[in-house]
């Protein structure tokens, strides 16, 4: 099962908080010299509306949609999470069209000549949440996040999520009687 970062949109204030320690986790240490609005790229988006805010990220699928449709093998599952390998990115978008959720980008970044042996040193690439990999402390969303909405989601904490609601469900069905609901009354 892949791990996966993933919101409580009840607890989030959509601070931003999020966005920014993903750019400086992703960034060189004198990015912020050189940063701007549109240099910003955040591998997770906090998403606002009128009733909910949340970030949204990679959902790090086990069939992995961008995966299947890349046709160079930038996206690639592997070590429990759907990578990225930036040098085999071609720009097609394929990936930003197959993702469900909308958390995949396709940007121009600059390769070093060993990434890219292309006369260009401008090139494209696939963008999207890497779980912070290269952080020993993990992902730096979950780090700095003032209302602790955001968590680190695996094969544990599933299956105890849903031992919780299975528990929940037979003290529901226990209330009520056999073949009642909350929505009915016994007769």
């Amino acid at each position: 099962m892949n791990k996966l970062v993933i919101a409580d949109p009840g607890k989030c204030i959509g601070c931003r908080t999020c966005e920014i320690a993903c750019v400086l986790a992703h960034s060189a240490a004198d990015a912020m010299v050189r940063m701007s609005p549109a240099s910003f790229h955040p591998r997770l988006m906090v998403v606002k509306t009128t009733t909910v805010s949340t970030p949204v990220q990679c959902r790090q699928c086990e069939d992995a949609p961008c995966a299947v449709v890349c046709p160079t093998g930038t996206l690639v599952l592997r070590n429990n999470s759907v990578e990225v390998i930036p040098s085999r990115c071609i720009g097609c978008k394929s990936c930003m069209i197959a993702c469900r959720f909308g958390v995949i980008e396709v940007l121009p970044c600059e390769a070093t000549l060993a990434d890219w042996p292309l006369s260009s040193r401008m090139h494209v690439e696939a963008v999207k949440c890497d779980l912070c990999e290269h952080r020993a402390s993990g992902p730096a969303c979950i780090e700095v996040c003032p209302m602790k909405a955001i968590s680190i989601v695996d094969a544990i904490v599933l299956a105890e999520a849903a031992r919780k609601r299975r528990e929940h469900a037979a003290m529901v069905q226990a209330a009520f009687g056999p073949g009642d609901s909350p929505g009915q009354a016994s007769t």
